[in-house]
Order: structure tokens, then sequence, then C-alpha cells
């Protein structure tokens, strides 16, 4: 196996493909492309620039289109079937396994997805239709429908010698299903099992029943969370009736688990998590500036409170200097709870059971870090302005902040749940408004009744 198959995924590598394409060595890059594997094209194509990523897309054999689509990020994905008519893009889905098919064709728009469907055999056809029938981001949209299935009576040697009839098993086959004459799901046997029983013992025998299938409905976070809670690379999905439709394999569940990770980073920064880095300037920009847009009129909302103290902030200078710090501890405190919260939905670990008492904690602590940070500022800015009335006004507000934050910080993102309103995306924004709007408020009001009355 030559190096570029071994350790593609390096800057080095990157920089070497780059040099070849600028220096105009097609026939050597096409050579390259050709000894790495459809994923690690993929993240070259990613890592590309628009104008190297279309160059790129001629030299590569278009038997790996197929596999390479389905491990492209979607905008990145998108742009390049851009690139191809429908006739290729119909012969590149060929292969794909349902669920891959369902990913490609899913964003596709209208009038290309019908051209693709038109070009595809009645085969195809039925399966892209079958596997787009089931709602997005539920067990049923992840399925595949390539497994092999057992009745219960034969034995396994019936069962070993109708394998060996396979020219090969479907990829990632750790397992068989068993089900009954209606196609219902009895259990299953692992190939490992498989080999070491004796000949003679039936499957009924032999089959693990206390098999736990996953509805077809369920999200596929949930799915996810099954998985790794308990070690599965596999799992057989069923319908209301227990009939066997699919299974759900590790590698589809790892791109879950990953694109949650990514959703959860980049909506921190307000962000699509399927941005292209390398998207033109002017796309880019317009993305962005819708939630800079909305954070600009949060500001200026908080802006509008000061406002309020106009009178109050020209005749004391100080609370200039010392305003800012009641809205600044207040964002911290509640982004911690924010973070912990977010992070306890998406892994499950919160729901309506504990949801209140998840708040009444919460709020606890923001009430002790309120009063440990309330007194501690107000010794240190007492000492350093000499006022202990200043001092008294900043404790005062730093308390009643830090415990609008602990409260808000878990509040917000179960009210957006229920709102049906992305906790990652939407929460950080809004927890920031609360906090500076209470704090400026507190702080200013304050110092309006004690210090100018």
């Amino acid at each position: 196996m030559t190096e570029s198959v071994e350790k593609p995924r390096t800057p080095d590598h990157l920089e070497t493909i780059t040099q070849a394409l600028n220096s105009g060595m097609f026939v050597h890059v096409r050579r390259m492309l050709q000894q790495m594997r459809p994923g690690d094209v993929a993240w070259l194509l990613e890592s590309s620039p628009s104008p190297s990523r279309k160059v790129l897309w001629q030299l590569i054999d278009p038997d790996e289109y197929g596999e390479i689509l389905e491990e492209l990020s979607e905008e990145v994905r998108d742009g390049i079937i851009r690139l191809m008519d429908p006739e290729k893009l119909a012969a590149a889905l060929e292969d794909m396994e349902s669920d891959d098919l369902a990913y490609v064709l899913r964003d596709l728009p209208e009038q290309l997805f019908n051209q693709v469907l038109t070009q595809m055999d009645e085969q195809d056809r039925q399966r892209a239709e079958q596997a787009l029938s089931y709602p997005e981001d539920t067990a049923g949209s992840i399925m595949n429908t390539e497994f092999i299935t057992l009745r219960a009576d034969v034995t396994i040697d019936v069962v070993l010698r109708y394998l060996r009839r396979h020219s090969e098993l479907p990829e990632g086959t750790d397992t068989l299903y068993v089900v009954d004459q209606h196609n219902r799901f009895l259990g299953d046997i692992s190939l490992a099992s498989l080999v070491i029983q004796d000949l003679a013992t039936t499957v009924a025998e032999a089959m693990d029943t206390q098999v736990e299938a996953i509805p077809l409905t369920m999200s596929d976070t949930e799915v996810a969370h099954l998985f790794e809670r308990h070690d599965w690379l596999s799992a057989p999905v069923v319908d209301d009736s227990h009939r066997l439709l699919g299974r759900i394999t590790i590698d589809d569940v790892v791109d879950i688990i990953r694109e949650e990770g990514e959703h959860s980073m980049m909506g921190m920064a307000k962000m699509d998590d399927d941005e292209d880095t390398f998207a033109p300037v002017l796309t880019s920009a317009r993305r962005r500036s819708i939630w800079l847009t909305v954070n600009l009129g949060s500001a200026l909302l908080a802006a509008s409170v000061s406002n309020m103290f106009e009178e109050t902030l020209s005749q004391l200078a100080t609370l200039a200097i010392l305003m800012t710090i009641v809205p600044s501890m207040g964002g911290i405190a509640g982004n911690q709870t924010l973070a912990l919260v977010i992070r306890g939905m998406a892994v499950g670990h919160i729901g309506d059971s504990n949801a209140r008492w998840l708040l009444t904690k919460e709020a606890l602590v923001g009430l002790f870090n309120g009063l440990l940070w309330a007194v501690m500022v107000a010794i240190v800015v007492s000492l350093w302005k000499g006022s202990w009335e200043i001092g008294l006004v900043l404790a005062s507000a730093m308390f009643i902040n830090l415990s609008v934050a602990g409260l808000a910080g878990a509040a917000i993102p179960l009210v957006m749940r229920k709102l049906n309103i992305d906790p990652a995306l939407a929460g950080s924004m809004a927890l920031t408004t609360v906090t500076d709007i209470v704090g400026l408020f507190s702080f200013l009001g304050l110092s309006t009744l004690i210090l100018l009355h």
C-alpha cells in the first residue's frame, strides 16, 4: 500500500496535490486520486477552494462518484452535483445503499430530482422512493435495507451452506436476523456465534431473543444514544407491527454523532454546521449577516437600558467604569449553565421528569454564586473607590444578575426545545440579552435610587 493511502489526511498531502494541480500535472494527480479511498478524496475536495475542487472532480474516476458523494458534507456535495448532468448523477447513485441514496437525493432541487429519477432503472427508482418515504432524521431515514434473514426452524448447517452461495455479504454484516413467515422480527444470531455452533443445532436454539429492535420513527439522535449505551455494531429496525424493515450500522451512527458535535460547535458561533469553509465570499457574508443583524438588535436593546439612565451616568463617571462588570459576570455564569444543559439535552440526560429538579438546582447555584461574588465585589470596590455605597450597589446588582443568569441558563434551552427552536444556535444570544439587560438595569437603577437620592 502506498504512503498516500496510509496517511492521506495531512497538510503535506494536500499541499502535494495542490502543487501538482498548479503545475498542470493532471495525469499525476489522477493517479494519486485513484490510489485514495473515497472518504479521503471527499476530505480532499472539502479542503480545496472552489476552482481546484472543480478540476479535481474532473480527474476522479466516474466509478468512484457515488461513494465520494455520500462522504461529502451537504453544501460541498450540492456544489459538486451542480457540475454533473442527470445521467451521470443517476449512474453514480446506482450502487448506493438505500440510506445513502436518500441522503443524497433528499436535498436535490425538484427539477434535478425528477430528471435523476427518470434516468434510474425501475429497481433503483423504487429503492429511492422507498427510502425517501421515511421522515428525515428518523431511524427509517438512516437504515439500509440490505441484510440477510433466516427462519427459526432451519439448522446451522443449512444456514452455512446458504451463506456460502453468496458471492459477498451486505457491507457491515455482523448479525443475521431471524423472522417468521410474516417477516416479523424474532431475534438474531451473530456471525461469531454462528461459526461455533453444532451443525445440527437449529437457529431457534442458537438465536438471541432478547434483542432490542429500533422503532422506525425513533429519532436518529435517540438511535445514536442506544448504540453508545449498548456498544452495538448494528441493530434491526421494525415497524409498528414488529415487521423487520432494515438495519442501522455503526458507520451511520458515527456520522450522526459527528454531525451533532459539529452542529453544537458551529451553533455557538451562530453558523450552519454544513457551511463550506471555501464557500464564495458573498455567500458566507450573507449567511453570517443574518445573525449579526439579530445580535445588533440585541445590543441596541441593552444600550437602550443604559440610555434610560443617561443622567445618572453623567453625574457619576465612576459608574461608567464599573457598569460592564455586572453583565460580564452574569454572561459567564449563565453560559456555564447553558452549556451544561445543552450537553445534557444532547446526550438524553434531561427530560420532563427531571427538568424541574434541574431548574431548582441551577437557581440555587445562581443564588449561591450571586451571594459569594456580591460579598467579594463589595469589599474590593469599597476599598478601591473608597465608597461603601458604590460597593453596595455593585454587590446588589451582581447578586440579582447572577441569580437570574443561573435560572435563565437552565430555562432558556428547555423552553426553546418546547418551541422547537435549536438552543445550540439561539440559546447563547438569548441568554446574553437577558444578562445584559438585567445587569445594566439593576446596576444603573440601584445607582439612581441609592447614590442620587
